[in-house]
This record gives C-alpha cells, sequence and structure tokens, in this order.
C-alpha cells in the first residue's frame, strides 16, 4: 500500500509514523525546508505537547465538535502520547494546569524525535515539496509535485489552517478538499487577541486573577474566562482572552464590550466596604490619588475616567452613589469591542473541512474513497493547553491506522 501525507506538522508526521509501522510505504510531502516549522514556534518556543488530563476532561476543553473526536481521542490519548514520547527519547515535564512540555523547554527537540522516528520507520521524507495538484483515480491519486506526478493509493491530507502562514499553513489543503468535493466551513481566527478601544495607554500591563467576559449588543454576557490578561496597543490578549476568543468566535459581531472584573473574589457589598475603608483613610486626598492600595498605578486613570468622578474632587466629598458607579467600574470595566484579530495571527484556525462528510473512527471521507484528513486542517479546535496539538496526534494517528489497511 503506497500512501502520500501532505503535511509535515504534528498530524501528518503522526500519520506517517503509524501508517508506515503498520506496513504502508509512506511518502511524506512538507513544502518547507523543515518539518514541524508552526510546531517549532508553538507554546512560545517551549512546545506545549499534550494535556495530561483523563479524556473525558479532555472534551469538556475542546471548542468545536467535541463529539466527531471522541474515537480518536480514546484511541490514542493524551497519556498515548507520553509513552509515544518516552519510548521515542524525549523526556518531559508537567507544568500548571497539567500542561506536557519537552523537559528541555525546546520545541526544537520535538521536531528531532518525529525526525528520528520518521527516519527509523522507513519513511521517505520529501522537503521543500509543494503539492500542486491532487487528482482522484478510479483506484487511487495523482499527485503532482514541481517535478513530478506520482500515483499513491491513500492519500493523508494534514496541511494545517490559516494561522501564521509564514510556517506553511496557506490553506492548500481546503483547496484540495473542495476540489474533491467537500465542504469547508467558515474559518474564523481562535486563540486570538481581541481587538478593543481605549487600551493603547495600557499596553503591556498584565493582570492575574481577574474575571475577563464578552457582553453582546443586548447587554448579555455570553462568555467569561478567569485568570490572567494582558493588554496591548490594540486591544486585549493572555490566557483569559484567547480561551474567550475561542468561545465567541462564531458570534463576533455581536459582541458589544470586553469587561473586567479587577475584584472577582469579592461581591459589590463587600468591596463597597473594602473601598470605603480605602477612602476613610485617604478623606482629604483626590479621588485619583486615594486608589493605589485598590488597582495597579496606570489602571486607575482608566478606572476613574469610567466611574465619572472628576479626579480633582476630594474623596470626604464623594456621595453614596458615587461611590457605588465607582464599585460597579471596579467590576465591570468596560472596553468596546471591535473584532478578534485576524486570522493569521490565530493561535489555531476554526473552522474547516466539515467533518459530516469525515469517517469519526477512520478520519477517512465518505465521498472519496482512500482520502483521509487529519489534524488543523478539519473543523475541531480547543482551548489552549496543549489539547489542539493532541488532537493533532490523536487524528493523525487514527489516519495513518487505516489509510494503510
Amino acid at each position: 500500500m503506497k500512501v502520500a501525507v501532505i503535511g509535515g506538522g504534528p498530524a501528518g508526521m503522526m500519520a506517517s509514523l503509524t501508517a508506515s509501522q503498520m506496513g504502508a510505504t509512506v511518502t511524506l510531502y512538507e513544502q518547507n525546508e523543515k518539518l514541524g516549522k508552526k510546531l517549532y514556534i508553538s507554546g512560545k518556543g517551549r512546545c506545549n505537547l499534550t494535556n495530561d488530563c483523563a479524556v473525558a476532561e479532555f472534551f469538556s476543553n475542546v471548542a468545536t465538535n467535541s463529539k466527531f473526536l471522541y474515537g480518536a481521542v480514546n484511541k490514542f490519548s493524551p497519556s498515548d502520547t507520553l509513552e509515544f514520547c518516552r519510548s521515542n527519547g524525549l523526556l518531559l515535564k508537567t507544568e500548571r494546569g497539567n500542561r506536557v512540555f519537552p523537559a528541555s523547554d525546546k520545541s526544537s527537540d520535538v521536531i528531532k524525535m518525529f525526525a528520528t522516528a520518521l527516519q527509523r520507520s522507513g519513511v521517505e521524507v520529501c522537503l521543500n515539496s509543494k503539492i500542486l495538484a491532487l487528482q482522484c483515480q478510479e483506484n487511487g491519486f495523482l499527485l503532482t509535485t514541481i517535478t513530478d506526478i506520482v500515483y499513491f493509493d491513500r492519500v493523508i491530507l494534514a496541511t494545517g489552517g490559516l494561522s501564521y502562514s509564514a510556517t506553511g499553513s496557506t490553506g492548500d489543503g481546503y483547496r484540495f478538499a473542495e476540489w474533491l468535493g467537500h465542504r469547508v466551513t467558515e474559518l474564523r481566527p481562535a486563540l486570538c487577541r481581541m481587538i478593543c478601544k481605549g487600551t493603547q495607554a495600557l499596553e503591556g500591563l498584565s493582570l492575574k486573577n481577574v474575571s475577563v467576559s464578552a457582553v453582546d449588543k443586548q447587554g448579555r454576557n455570553v462568555a467569561e474566562e478567569f485568570g490572567e490578561m494582558l493588554f496591548t496597543s490594540d486591544g486585549v490578549s493572555g490566557p483569559t482572552v484567547l480561551t474567550l476568543s475561542s468561545r465567541i468566535n462564531k458570534f463576533a459581531d455581536n459582541i458589544a464590550f470586553v469587561c473586567i472584573d479587577l475584584k472577582p473574589a469579592l461581591d459589590a457589598d463587600k468591596l463597597d466596604a473594602r473601598v470605603l475603608r480605602d477612602f476613610s483613610a485617604y478623606s482629604n486626598k483626590n479621588f485619583v490619588n486615594a486608589l493605589d492600595s485598590l488597582l495597579p498605578e496606570r489602571l486607575i486613570k482608566t478606572v476613574a475616567t469610567q466611574s465619572g468622578i472628576p479626579f480633582d474632587k476630594k474623596v470626604n466629598q464623594i456621595t453614596a452613589e458615587e461611590r457605588a458607579n465607582f464599585v460597579q467600574v471596579v467590576k465591570r470595566l468596560k472596553f468596546s469591542f471591535l473584532r478578534l484579530d485576524d486570522i493569521e495571527y490565530g493561535i489555531v484556525t476554526s473552522g474547516g473541512v466539515d467533518v459530516s462528510q469525515i469517517n469519526p473512527s477512520t478520519m477517512e471521507s465518505k465521498l472519496v474513497k482512500g482520502l483521509f484528513f487529519a489534524g488543523e486542517l478539519l473543523d475541531v479546535d480547543a482551548f489552549t493547553g496543549g489539547f489542539n496539538i493532541q488532537i493533532a496526534l490523536s487524528t493523525g494517528y487514527v489516519a495513518g491506522q487505516n489509510a494503510s489497511k
């Protein structure tokens, strides 16, 4: 059985290894000069390989089409990824939130592990090899490269999404899928910044233990995350915001505000009591100079402005109503939402090949016999924490296993 795998990311490498170990003759095509180019920059160069959680917990971290992934993740689970890495000589470590990294903190060690395993398994790796066309024949496929036209019995598409196009994610796989009759759902950014008004003066400020929520145009909180966030020159980012972006990307046009609860551990009454104590201690100060113990210095002017209390008003002149308004601002600091960041800068792409046209047990197309899909190309995506790479490995494993039969 001759199997072509198009795409040398985690899904393609795992598919190639699995198919080869099952007895197929495998050729892996990668248009870049090296394997795993996007993997190399993942996790800020550290590569969060997987999440060492129970399988049931894994699915609660999948944003799109989790049921489609049940079979694949159960066949190649996070614990299987850990064993695979260890059996191939890669030392691992687990950090906060069960995030698994190479012990060296070097994504290059993950890629070296795959490259060595591919060589050992006899996979032919063709770098700098862009596939120009994919044609379906009666009993197989013709792949057109820059230099040749090659026949294969089976093809696995693992070309990734549209994010970070410099790493090779240029959308070729979507075009191949559409040429062969598949539907590609709307492509959206996922795990990305949220572009907002009024954050320029706060650029670089990070906050911990805050609640960040997305509020729609009807005034409803539609999603909320607790943890860390970061202000940028044109919006907000950080772990809470990245997850929030994936929760709301399918209806981002209806989002009006990003709101931040700066004191989520205190309800309004307890916060009011805290503010009253501070105001009593600084009763002769100007309002804007009485907030140092409550707020980060760089946030004071923004919060004070939204409260509507004049900066130079003496604290002992602030009314109960004004204090209540101030408390509400601290609990719900508002920034007008403009849009999600460009899809180019999303960590992953949401949307892709319609999974209703893919057999979830095999990753084989229901429309084209012998054509398989794996990884980010599919309409599946998850939150941060190693879940997306695990999806790539799981779907790659299942595609490779079944393409070799």
